[in-house]
């Protein structure tokens, strides 16, 4: 059975392929999917950690059902996504004898998610698993390492946005925008549809295990493509929104802030999506007290202006069409907007992305299920073209700053395998040099980067303005940084080393170094790191 996971920050959406309608649908497991009417099955993204020292913990709407969301409890975890990977300040709870990482957190979600899917699927032969487009190599190497303990044979990989446009079933040859907005992130894609590669070629969507069989070999169908040509993000969505409620409410009304009046505000702006006003009653059950909370959508937007929220959404549009049109694309070029993601629901955001783009060419009627649904395209024979979502460079010291800077290598946007590659020569810098080295780091955007951090129980994604790129280095640790041992030993004034950078099928940053005194070549395709 194949089956497809989008991962979310608020929600977890599972898909499977159904053998006899040969059609994608949306999986409902009873004991941790929302049971309702209006939207498809989803499993909220939540953990309650019972017994940390053996992995004990409820998922999802078990959570809900047994109140565990709504006090201060350091065994209860809510967005937990957005911390894995991420550099935390604050503290990290300690239970049961050990700190609880975020990392771990999310190895118990989708671990257990499977555990309890499989035997409903009658086993899971192919798993696709979605990840955010800007997310780092590090989130990807956890997720990797999660997938190694699965006893599942294929596991493979996929970014949202291309998965969206796969599940709204655009697949002729158009230029589609995703704008995906979510819990915790804002993904904007822009992808170009092709259905000229032929299913005998191997599927290039990154795969994290692979086992004897081979589902692409036996796929006698024409395989389509995806070319992603434009990519841009933000660390924002829905869970900043309830967030940004919650404190309204706490400054209006004198309520403390709490998991119970978070939940409040979430329900509060999910009933503004279909109506213009919305109301709950808060009771204190210490007090005695009850309140109304009261809030209609032109409150709601007066909120989201004085959190720069819109003016955030338009750095990003700008970011994407500015890449477009390096490649000689303008707006009017792009024929569907596809919309996905719960915060996609607000009207202030279709209002929003409607002064982009023309109604008749947005789509959000399934902003849910289109990235799962999608994601089982690549099970299908379904093959994927993409980039480099970061650029990679090496540390050099700015002497005019005096501080060490980033010098890019391997740019955004950069196809891979690369066809050529990436050259750099180098000398030595101090009298009989024994050693040349060099670290590499992944860059992120140059306009901040974002810290994750605990207020009180509350996880804040905070965005740290800056000149500065966010940078993770790749090999800064003892015995990786040497590229170079020097025989005979280097002095100043000549180059003393070619180093050449290629990244292969698989993203894997390789380098080749080569002696230009002895002509020896003293690294061939060393492996760095598996890039994003």
């Amino acid at each position: 059975m194949a089956i497809a996971i989008d991962f979310g920050t608020s929600n977890t959406v599972i898909a499977r392929w159904n053998p006899v309608t040969q059609q994608p649908e949306t999986i409902n497991i009873p004991s941790l999917s929302i049971q309702q009417s209006l939207n498809p099955p989803l499993i909220p993204s939540l953990v309650y950690v019972e017994d940390a020292a053996q992995g004990q913990v409820l998922l999802g709407q078990q959570v809900r059902d047994r109140g565990l969301d709504l006090k201060n409890d350091p065994r209860f975890f809510r967005s937990f996504k957005r911390g894995i990977g991420a550099n935390i300040q604050g503290f990290l709870p300690e239970l049961d004898g050990q700190t609880v990482t975020f990392e771990q957190v999310g190895q118990w979600f989708l671990t257990q998610v499977i555990e309890q899917l499989a035997p409903t699927q009658g086993g899971i032969d192919s798993l696709i698993l979605t990840v955010p487009v800007d997310s780092f190599e590090v989130y990807r190497h956890w997720l990797a390492t999660v997938c190694q303990s699965l006893p599942i044979e294929q596991v493979r990989m996929l970014d949202e946005p291309t998965a969206a446009a796969l599940g709204y079933g655009m697949t002729s040859q158009e230029i589609l925008l995703v704008i995906d907005f979510g819990g915790g992130t804002l993904d904007l894609s822009l992808v170009q549809l092709d259905k000229s590669v032929q299913a005998s070629q191997k599927p290039t969507g990154f795969i994290l295990k692979w086992g004897s069989k081979s589902l692409a070999d036996n796929s006698k169908q024409k395989a389509k493509t995806a070319r992603v040509l434009a990519k841009a993000g933000q660390n924002l969505g829905g869970t900043d929104i309830d967030n940004w409620l919650a404190d309204y409410f706490a400054t209006t009304q004198g309520l403390v802030v709490s998991p119970l009046t978070t939940r409040l505000a979430e329900r509060l702006k999910i009933q503004l999506s279909t109506q213009t006003q919305a109301s709950e009653v808060y009771f204190n059950d210490e007090t005695f007290e009850s309140y109304e909370l009261e809030i209609n959508r032109d409150t709601l937007e007066t909120i989201l202006r004085e959190h720069r929220f819109f003016d955030l959404l338009d750095e990003s549009m700008t970011t994407l069409l500015q890449q477009a049109r390096r490649q000689g694309i303008e707006v009017s070029d792009i024929n569907a907007v596809l919309l996905v993601g719960g915060t996609v629901q607000l009207p202030a955001v279709q209002t929003w992305v409607r002064q982009y783009f023309e109604p008749e060419k947005i789509r959000c009627d399934r902003p849910f299920e289109a990235i799962a649904q999608g994601a089982l395209q690549l099970a299908q024979g379904v093959q994927i073209k993409d980039f480099l979502y970061h650029s990679y460079g090496i540390r050099y010291w700015d002497r005019r700053a005096k501080q060490h800077n980033w010098h890019p290598i391997v740019k955004a946007g950069q196809a891979y395998p690369m066809s050529q590659a990436v050259e750099l020569v180098l000398g030595a810098s101090v009298e009989s040099q024994p050693s040349i080295e060099l670290i590499m780091g992944e860059l992120g955007a140059d306009t901040g980067s974002t810290e994750v951090y605990f207020d009180g129980d509350r996880l804040i994604t905070r965005r740290l303005d800056s000149n500065q790129a966010s940078v993770k280095a790749l090999n800064d640790k003892d015995g990786a940084r040497t590229i170079a041992q020097l025989q005979p030993l280097g002095f100043p004034g000549s180059d003393r080393i070619k180093i050449f950078f290629q990244v292969d099928e698989k993203r894997f940053l390789q380098i080749t170094v080569e002696d230009l005194l002895t002509h020896e070549t003293l690294l061939e395709n060393q492996l760095v790191a598996q890039l994003s």
